[in-house]
């Protein structure tokens, strides 16, 4: 069977501190207001039983994305280890995968924008023009991902080749492995758990899991 990487947020631990999303912003040096990752405060309830709720959101990598379906050029694909991907080199940014996706995660930039205005270290280095005027999103960090069929290690093990989201969790509430192996950590972590994903209900099989009660992790 072919590796499909997944990712599993525990929704118990997030405490909120959007931690992945600086660490999102470091390694690709999106924009000011480009967030490919983002924590959402979901409060429920009512006085005095009010609770709060953070739900880091992104690109869910879908096993049936509807993006690819609208894409006129197939730049937007899915791969088989379950990474869907754009080619800058053929998107013509025509925004059709913008309004095909349900989870509000891509995004277009026709100007490069700085958050101090002139471009910071890690801006320069990660920054790249191609990504002006095409679709960008969360990459489940592709180049890391890459890297492990050369070095021989584990992604959601080795830190190397794991999203920088989740090597940055300061509550280790965030996973990512391949689901398609049984002994992976985040296919033991999902065996032992109770957990959902976004919008199921439109076929889309997210690769985004949510758990939310079962074992503690």
């Amino acid at each position: 069977m072919s590796k499909r990487y997944v990712m599993a947020i525990d929704l118990r631990r997030c405490v909120g501190c959007q931690t992945c999303t600086a660490a999102c912003k470091s390694a690709n040096a999106t924009a000011p207001g480009v967030q490919w990752r983002r924590v959402l405060d979901q409060e429920t309830g009512e006085f005095p039983d009010v609770r709060r709720t953070f739900l880091p959101v992104a690109c869910m990598h879908c096993a049936n994305p509807p993006c690819v379906e609208v894409c006129p050029t197939t730049a937007t694909r899915r791969r088989e280890d379950g990474l869907v991907t754009i080619d800058y080199d053929i998107c013509i940014g025509c925004a059709n995968c913008i309004m095909a996706c349900p989870y509000d995660a891509r995004s277009i930039e026709h100007q490069p924008r700085y958050a101090f205005g002139k471009a910071m270290t890690h801006e320069i280095a990660r920054s790249s023009p191609e990504r002006l005027s095409v679709a960008t999103k969360c990459t489940f960090c592709q180049g890391r991902v890459d890297r492990a069929a050369a070095t021989g290690q584990i992604p959601g093990v080795d830190p190397d080749v794991t999203p920088a989201c989740v090597n940055s969790c300061i509550s280790g509430a965030m996973h990512f492995g391949d689901v398609a192996d049984p002994d992976s950590n985040v296919s033991q972590l999902l065996a032992s758990s109770q957990h959902f994903r976004m919008h199921e209900e439109l076929e889309t099989d997210p690769s985004v899991f949510y758990i939310w009660g079962g074992s503690e992790t």
